[in-house]
């Protein structure tokens, strides 16, 4: 038994517990498998409910919102009783309501069937790179142990998962919500996908929730809908429980299913011993983060340390390209036995640790093109070739670009001679043919040629020039 089960496990006591035969109680509401094929991949993908799609076939269907099961007030003569687990560290845990509820009794249903085992299952072994991380997280910051298993809604336990709305990664963070919990997003990185910071991150978020709320079936109903949406639910409904806020319509639909769902997936997995539900072996790998303030390929430190490359990039999932920042301070995660080698060679500052492709300009290129064949923006190529103007090329300068993808040299474009060169431009203060070509896409010798000027002639500021029709 693994460490994070062992520590879940010693926080149950004896109780009536969940009865493992509920998926065939014929009072109970009947759970069916519904499976939907990748538009890009063809291979088959499920929804969370948080809105993150996962790659774990066979994932048990989520039933109609229908009228019979709408109320969650209603309940249902199933012979279900909730499990209740002794504080851990003086912190009760989130347990079922004593009364019985129509949506939790769907859900302990749905998951408890032999198709919802194999899915908790999948999902559980998904987790054993982050589970004792959480869980030393949740103990360090007092909170319930239960919490371990939000991300089973949330994202399936995958960092990649994307809702429709675009919350990304293990708990699912919006955009709009990382500011507080100082997760960065740029070009080079999206730190909503290290599960290591956001799990710190909505530990926190969901005590504050807590904290606020007082309540933990409010805050976890905030964690999905939002506080401020939370709060208005309070306020309308002139009361502070979750269940008859849910009943009267003060939550939306999603909302009124997260807590029921949470609660019914939380009582199955306290269970996995004996409901055959396999978490897998917790991966026992231990990593150094340290501070990395240039442009890094992880790929190519792998390779200079001995490392699996794949194991850089596991551990780094934040990394857009798989190379770290260039100008801002990155935490690199990496194994520890390598840690002395590691920053043996960043200390290095003279050696190359980027793989690039090396380009000569030639007459007609532009940084919008190159960008375009390289996989790269502007910008990258950019910092990568300080002194570099995009409006003004000098041809058989060296550009150093980011390999980020393998192509095959770049060969230039030519512009075609059906081009409409009918519309005028009047030239302004600092520009070059240069740049105006470059802000018209085409050729800057199409745009001379067709001008009667050579490609370095000086433009005086209001004279007018022919230029495509875009």
């Amino acid at each position: 038994m693994n460490h994070a089960r062992r520590l879940l496990t010693a926080a149950i006591i004896a109780c009536s517990g969940f009865s493992a035969h509920a998926a065939h109680d014929p009072l109970a509401q009947e759970a069916g498998i519904v499976e939907r094929a990748s538009a890009q991949t063809g291979e088959p993908v499920v929804q969370s409910t948080g809105g993150a799609e996962s790659e774990i076939p066979g994932t048990p269907a989520e039933l109609p919102l229908s009228g019979e099961v709408s109320n969650p007030e209603a309940t249902v003569p199933a012979k279900i009783h909730p499990v209740r687990l002794r504080p851990v560290s003086a912190v009760p845990d989130i347990a079922a309501p004593e009364a019985e509820y129509a949506l939790i009794n769907r859900y302990r249903t749905q998951y408890s069937s032999p198709e919802g085992i194999k899915y908790l299952s999948a999902v559980m072994k998904r987790s054993a790179p982050y589970r004792d991380f959480i869980v030393s997280e949740l103990e360090r910051m007092g909170a319930p142990a239960r919490l371990l298993y939000l991300p089973v809604i949330e994202s399936g336990f995958s960092v990649t998962a994307v809702s429709r709305s675009g919350a990304t990664g293990l708990w699912q963070f919006m955009k709009n919500s990382t500011a507080p919990f100082n997760l960065r997003i740029n070009e080079w990185m999206d730190e909503r996908r290290d599960p290591w910071l956001t799990t710190t991150a909505a530990i926190r978020k969901l005590k504050e929730n807590y904290d606020y709320l007082g309540d933990w079936y409010l805050a976890l109903a905030a964690y999905n809908c939002g506080l401020g949406a939370t709060r208005t639910a309070v306020k309308k409904g002139g009361s502070s429980d979750y269940w008859y806020l849910s009943s009267k319509g003060f939550f939306k639909k999603e909302t009124v299913h997260y807590v029921p769902k949470f609660l019914a997936i939380s009582e199955i997995l306290d269970e996995s011993d004996s409901l055959g539900i396999d978490w897998g072996e917790t991966d026992e790998s231990t990593y150094e983060v340290i501070p990395v303030k240039r442009a890094v390929d992880i790929s190519v430190l792998a390779k200079e340390t001995g490392v699996d490359p794949a194991v850089m990039k596991k551990a780094n999932p934040a990394l857009a390209y798989n190379i770290t920042p260039p100008d801002v301070s990155y935490g690199l995660r990496i194994p520890a036995e390598t840690k002395e080698s590691v920053e043996t060679i960043l200390a290095d500052k003279n050696r190359k640790l980027l793989e690039y492709y090396m380009y000569k300009v030639k007459s007609g290129d532009t940084l919008y093109a190159l960008a375009l064949h390289y996989g790269i923006s502007v910008d990258m190529i950019l910092q990568h070739n300080p002194g570099v103007k995009a409006s003004a090329l000098k041809i058989g300068k060296k550009l150093v670009i980011p390999a980020l993808k393998d192509v095959k040299a770049y060969t230039g474009k030519k512009d075609p001679d059906s081009l409409d060169f009918s519309g005028s431009y009047l030239v302004k203060r600092g520009d070059t043919l240069w740049s105006i070509a470059l802000a018209y896409n085409i050729q800057v010798e199409t745009l001379a040629d067709r001008n009667n000027l050579d490609v370095n002639s000086v433009l005086k500021s209001g004279k007018e020039l022919k230029v495509p029709i875009l």
